[in-house]
């Protein structure tokens, strides 16, 4: 309805943003999860972590809860060999040798 603030659209936006950071080929990788709700993250998965890290008060809840399941831990733990390394070989030819 036309009433409404602009501000409070009712639109909520959730995204997952997964990273494969490739340093001396496929030698060193480094994989990040990270979990954005409303244009602020508020949990990140790193691999040299290890762990999921929270930024704000919510956000600081659900890592205790992925953090716990080993299941959960273990998949992301072999996101590097399952998704990174696959791919490395697919975008090689446009990726900047630096």
């Amino acid at each position: 309805p036309p009433d409404r603030c602009p501000a409070h659209s009712g639109v909520f936006q959730e995204m997952a943003k997964f990273e494969c950071h490739f340093i001396n080929g496929t030698e060193k990788v480094r994989f990040l999860e990270r979990l954005i709700y409303n244009r602020e993250q508020f949990l990140m998965f790193d691999l040299d972590v290890g762990h999921f890290v929270g930024f704000t008060p919510f956000g600081e809840k659900v890592p205790r809860y992925r953090n716990s399941g080993p299941d959960v831990m273990e998949s992301r733990r072999a996101a590097v060999d399952n998704s990174c390394r696959p791919n490395y070989e697919l975008s090689s030819p446009f990726l900047v040798e630096r």
